[in-house]
């Protein structure tokens, strides 16, 4: 295949830097200032003045080259955002002016020299002396259009974070959430707590696990899909408050807001039930939002969202009603069978009663779920590990929190009895040949439960999910630093 013209041009360059006897990749440089504060802090001058007592060294990506005849302007670029640089070459000694001869845009450079603010009232360095930091063999997407290739951005976050600030902005965002988070859970007497990846016995949700083997132990082991019954373990032993945030793994297909691994916070408080997880998690997000976005109205999707509390609420049975106009109750299995198909689904052959409701919710009332919503009292088939509902038959205490059409949360009344524990995993066990999905049977988990749980409250919050509600991205790709892609025919 044919080299590059602009990367050969970069090996030229390389080489014969090198052949001049210097190292274009020192061990390490010593700056004095990052882009920003030296932005900040000669903000003040006055247009055309000059610094000259004040000499600092600074280092970056070179992004932009503006050659001026024995002249040139250009910008380093680091973390904390951009500076100009102004060079005569009669300022330079020889090795500096090797150092320019040899850049190139994507190099990374050092200057030292002193302050100065241009006629057009940009605060820059007028360069004493230039060194070669990194020279780059790749070159940079053009600087005009950048990564428009939605495919290379994630596939090449590398790329992306360099040529758009607003992607770095995402993911300090990201970060900021996951601070907020902990802040708040910490400040309510929280522990946080780690769970094992590799489980011997998977459960705590309906997924596909991923499978690997140990081989000292010569024994298969499945990648955490959920935390739940280790931290249930630990309520069990004695802790009342806990949380773990953690990645979970879930072999499912790829879309909008679905990804294999992902992050997820889950949480479990003694001596409470769904009802009070309601209050938690609509004071967690209000904090939260808050902290990093200094409000509760928000934009997503070009719509205005408002996050401040109280949020509405609305059992499955009533949401499927509203936006579906079918009572559920007067319906037979095979008439939901029926309703679920003329909706679009593609299931072959009904389930049980409680899957075909539930599906039934997803495909009339999920997408108009705009505000705020907790969706309550789902069926007992698809709660293995949920209290029976205290007034209604055949129902679960279960909340999933909707926001944008989209569940964000699912929150149990945690169920702590025994027998009925025991059973509900028998029942899910014996689903295991037709349904993939089902829990099978946690002996160890058994045991704890048989030791005793007291009431507990539980909660899983899909952070990608908040993460994209908060930096108002449409797509959990843009909020992943590295999501899973298929390999390129390039790899």
């Amino acid at each position: 295949m044919k080299e590059n013209p602009l990367r050969k041009e970069k090996r030229r360059k390389l080489k014969e830097f090198r052949e001049k006897g210097y190292n274009p990749y020192p061990y390490k440089y010593e700056r004095s200032h990052e882009m920003q504060q030296v932005q900040e802090q000669y903000a003040a001058l006055s247009e055309g003045e000059e610094k000259t007592s004040d000499h600092l060294s600074v280092a970056g990506r070179l992004m932009t080259k503006r050659p001026m005849g024995k002249a040139a302007f250009f910008h380093l670029q680091d973390e904390s955002g951009r500076l100009q640089v102004y060079l005569r070459k009669e300022d330079l000694d020889q090795a500096s002016l090797d150092a320019y001869a040899a850049m190139d845009i994507g190099d990374y450079l050092g200057v030292q020299g002193y302050i100065f603010k241009t006629k057009k009232g940009e605060v820059s360095v007028r360069a004493q002396k230039l060194e070669m930091l990194c020279k780059s063999l790749e070159p940079l997407p053009e600087k005009f259009h950048g990564l428009t290739d939605i495919e290379a951005k994630y596939r090449y976050r590398h790329l992306d974070l360099i040529m758009d600030p607003d992607s770095r902005e995402v993911f300090r965002k990201r970060t900021q959430i996951l601070k907020s988070i902990r802040e708040y859970l910490d400040g309510e007497g929280f522990l946080e707590v780690e769970t094992p990846i590799l489980q011997n016995i998977y459960g705590g949700a309906a997924a596909k696990p991923f499978v690997t083997h140990h081989n000292a132990l010569d024994m298969q082991l499945f990648l955490k899909i959920s935390p739940e019954t280790y931290l249930k373990r630990l309520i069990v032993g004695g802790f009342e408050k806990v949380y773990d945030m953690n990645r979970n793994f879930r072999n499912e297909g790829i879309d909008r807001t679905h990804n294999p691994e992902f992050t997820m916070i889950e949480w479990y408080e003694a001596y409470t039930d769904y009802f009070d997880q309601m209050q938690r998690i609509e004071d967690l997000i209000t904090f939260v939002a808050n902290k990093v976005c200094g409000t509760t109205t928000i934009t997503f999707k070009e719509r205005e969202l408002s996050l401040a509390k109280p949020w509405k609420r609305l059992s499955m049975h009533d949401a499927i009603k509203e936006y579906g106009k079918i009572d559920v109750n007067d319906c037979s299995d095979e008439q939901l069978f029926a309703e679920i198909k003329k909706q679009g689904s593609d299931w072959e052959e009904p389930k049980s009663r409680g899957e075909m409701i539930n599906e039934l919710f997803e495909l009339v009332a999920e997408e108009h779920l705009w505000e705020p919503t907790f969706i309550t009292d789902y069926p007992v088939e698809i709660c293995p590990l949920t209290k029976n509902h205290r007034e209604k038959e055949g129902l679960v205490e279960r909340f999933e929190l909707f926001i944008a059409g989209m569940e964000v949360a699912n929150s149990y009344s945690e169920l702590n009895d025994p027998e009925e524990q025991l059973q509900r995993l028998k029942e899910q066990e014996a689903q295991r040949s037709v349904n993939e999905e089902a829990q099978p049977m946690d002996e160890d988990f058994m045991h704890a439960i048989d030791v005793g749980m007291p009431p507990t409250g539980g909660l899983g919050l899909g952070v990608e999910r908040l993460v994209m509600l908060l930096t108002q991205k449409e797509s959990i790709r843009d909020i992943i630093l590295f999501p899973t892609l298929r390999p390129s025919s390039k790899s």
